[in-house]
């Protein structure tokens, strides 16, 4: 059997932040916008990856979603416990410097993990906790 990843998806809240964050930081491309009422989906991804994309979603826009879980939702997103998203670069520092040269809010700097890894952590404008490995 032969399965790729194709799309992961992340909530996001400002399409303009969101782009800011993955395209002007972090250098994912846009692959495709789609606007509705507002609301942006965003599909992006390394330019390097064209078969592997994060959807950027507008979590309220699912119309499943009753206001109570958009709450907890949108609270859990704040604290950066809703969504999550694992990235590996053989330049850590170097991406570690430009995000916090650009602002963005870090969790954790550069740390020798316990589990072997080096890694820091990041969150996106809209919370979502993104950590960044190593790769050797």
């Amino acid at each position: 059997m032969n399965i790729d990843i194709h799309s992961s998806f992340l909530p996001h809240t400002d399409r303009d932040a969101s782009l800011a964050f993955y395209r002007d930081l972090l250098g994912f491309e846009v692959r495709q916008e789609v606007g509705y009422n507002g609301l942006f989906w965003l599909t992006i991804g390394p330019a390097d990856q064209p078969d592997t994309g994060v959807v950027l979603y507008p979590p309220a826009a699912d119309p499943g979603i009753t206001e109570a879980e958009q709450q907890t939702i949108a609270e859990m997103m704040a604290k950066g416990t809703f969504a999550r998203i694992l990235l590996a670069t053989p330049d850590l520092d170097g991406v570690f410097e430009t995000l916090q040269a650009g602002a963005a809010e870090i969790v954790q700097e550069p740390t020798e993990q316990p589990y072997g890894v080096r890694d820091f952590a990041v969150r996106d404008p809209a919370g979502n906790l993104i950590r960044i490995q190593e790769r050797s």
